[in-house]
């Protein structure tokens, strides 16, 4: 058994369980943060203001700035929607997980490559097992608590936690492209393109999002048998970007709901994707990853003071105290939208309405839900229903 003994064992280091490391090392607790080398999650790479304000990233992280988002349709029509007073910044997931890695370092966590194999127990206390990546050896840290941020379908959560193993999840699939060097009607710098056609996605949605020199187009969905490269080429050739050249290809399942418990009733924690914290609808997950390792950390903290396990659940009623509002919604919204193409046809539609797109963007830029304009909330109401039950048919509202 190996002498390294800790407070604090991370497993995974995406910006969830490197913004827990980091929080817990900064507050002085001995912080082990373990991650697979060379692991890159596909992702459209999209950050709100609030994220980057929060966690102090800065402007080297953010390679391009989005001032619109464009909806597409089954039948190719299109809105582009404005982002007033703000953006949307873009990160690399490839460079940008580093960065938080080195940071968590920075504040004092030990970082540990290698896999996560299993958890025991004993007298002397919590034993995590993992294969080292250079020796190759099984290795033994011993700990008082464990996080487990090793991604949807987390190995920790399916040994640790009950429930966890029944997660919904999409497939998603991207490819990193050299992006184009002028502006096309089919491709803008400063435009995100999110495709709402079942030819690409019969049940999520594809995307284009410029990342300054490359790009990221892919898609996402929850049916077997749809072939996701297929889907993605097919993307790539609407968009004209067929030829160009492909830097690297990832895939992933991404959560679709937050699991009801988050942890063991003991010494182990979940956050990020393992928790299940991505936004329906949206399939966004970067700053609902990092918030939730802010709160899974506060938890962990507290339940190292008072050594009462209870502690724990602080986390999950944080974090869904804030943000279970807006998932509620989103989960509505995909239920409701994303079942057929002719639902998709009207939800684009919905998107040309102005008080759509100003709610919907002042939601994303501060991450909750708007309550100071009650009739412009009620028009929308009024609006879906119309759209849902087939009231109104026009491609415009």
């Amino acid at each position: 058994m190996s002498n390294d003994t800790y407070d604090v064992v991370v497993i995974g280091g995406g910006p969830s369980g490197a913004t827990a490391a980091a929080d817990l090392a900064a507050r002085d607790y001995k912080v082990a943060l373990m991650d697979r080398d060379g692991r890159i999650k596909p992702c459209g790479g999209a950050v709100p203001p609030r994220m980057i304000q929060d966690y102090d990233i800065p402007d080297e992280q953010i390679v391009a700035r989005i001032r619109t988002a464009r909806m597409v349709s089954p039948t190719k029509r299109h809105v582009d929607i404005p982002i007033d007073n703000g953006y949307v910044g873009m990160v690399d997931r490839e460079h940008f997980d580093e960065f938080l890695r080195v940071r968590a370092g920075d504040a004092g966590a030990t970082r540990i490559t290698g896999t996560f194999t299993n958890i025991t127990r004993d007298n002397a206390g919590t034993h995590v097992h993992y294969r080292h990546k250079e020796s190759g050896e099984t290795r033994t840290l011993t700990t008082r608590m464990v996080i487990g941020a090793d991604g949807a379908r987390s190995n920790v959560a399916k040994a640790e936690i009950k429930g966890a193993s029944k997660i919904p999840y999409v497939i998603a699939y991207h490819e990193i492209i050299e992006a184009p060097t002028t502006t096309t009607e089919n491709y803008d710098p400063t435009r995100c393109d999110v495709i709402y056609d079942g030819a690409i996605s019969p049940d999520f949605y594809g995307w284009v999002f410029p990342h300054g020199k490359s790009a990221s187009v892919g898609m996402g969905t929850c049916i077997d048998g749809v072939d996701l490269k297929k889907a993605t080429a097919d993307l790539r050739a609407s968009a004209g970007l067929t030829d160009c050249k492909t830097i690297r290809r990832e895939g992933a399942p991404i959560p679709l709901k937050p699991l009801d418990r988050w942890d063991n009733g003991s010494d182990v924690i979940l956050t990020g994707d393992a928790a299940g914290v991505v936004a329906p609808s949206s399939g966004e997950g970067i700053y609902y990853a990092m918030a939730c390792g802010t709160a899974v950390a506060l938890a962990t903290a507290r339940r190292l003071r008072t050594n009462l396990p209870v502690d724990l659940k602080l986390a999950r009623k944080m974090f869904m105290g804030e943000h279970g509002q807006v998932f509620r919604v989103l989960g509505a919204m995909q239920d409701a939208y994303y079942k057929s193409d002719m639902r998709r046809e009207r939800f684009v539609s919905l998107c040309h309405d102005v008080d759509v797109q100003t709610l919907t963007f002042e939601a994303y830029m501060n991450k909750r839900l708007v309550k100071a304009r009650p009739m412009a909330h009620l028009k929308i109401g009024i609006k879906n229903l119309a759209h849902l039950t087939g009231i109104v048919s026009e491609t415009r509202v």
